[in-house]
């Protein structure tokens, strides 16, 4: 269970550990995860969260698997790692608004980690902005590329297809790295 207690602008909250293998080329970063997330201690736990269906549909997968384990083990599969921007912040609720005393995840040690990952997709604006002020400054030279894609939160009013379609950048970036599954890339790392 997530640690949770009282902070000066609402409880605390700390984050998941990634998901990644050494082999991974792709990293999909969200903010922080919501309330329904941190309770199940899985990314994207909310059951109306457009993430998994989206990164199924995308890598050629079909309907997402209902068990979370084999969920991991599919976006690994696919060389897709998982992470936040934020390693732990003050927040009442799940909205990215409601972050207060913000405190990022270290980005150097984990590319350090998993030097293959040459493709981050920020899951929503909040994201890629949170990663911006805090992260992207430990990271001088850093070739890698960056795109910012809708939020696959359920706060975000868009349907499937249209988040879908604005996503392809994931599955370009997939395709462009072999488009395959990835052999022995079956547990996920920290």
């Amino acid at each position: 269970m997530a640690n949770k207690h009282e902070g000066a602008d609402g409880p605390l909250v700390t984050g998941l550990a990634p998901v990644y293998t050494d082999r991974c080329t792709l990293l999909i970063v969200g903010s922080m995860p919501g309330e329904a997330s941190l309770r199940a201690q899985q990314y994207y736990g909310h059951p109306r969260n457009h993430f998994w269906p989206l990164l199924y549909g995308l890598l050629d997968g079909g309907a997402p698997e209902p068990d979370y384990e084999a969920r991991l083990r599919f976006a690994l599969s696919h060389g897709v790692a998982l992470w936040d921007v934020l390693r732990a912040c003050e927040r009442e609720g799940s909205l990215d608004s409601a972050i207060r005393r913000p405190e990022a995840n270290d980005f150097r040690a984990f590319f350090e980690r998993c030097p293959s990952v040459r493709h981050v997709f920020f899951n929503g604006s909040a994201a890629a902005q949170w990663f911006a002020r805090y992260a992207a400054p430990r990271l001088p030279g850093d070739d890698r590329a960056y795109v910012t894609l809708p939020s696959s939160s359920p706060a975000r009013a868009m349907p499937l297809s249209a988040k879908r379609q604005a996503w392809q950048p994931v599955r370009d970036a997939w395709l462009a790295a072999g488009g395959q599954r990835i052999a022995g890339s079956d547990s996920a790392g920290e």
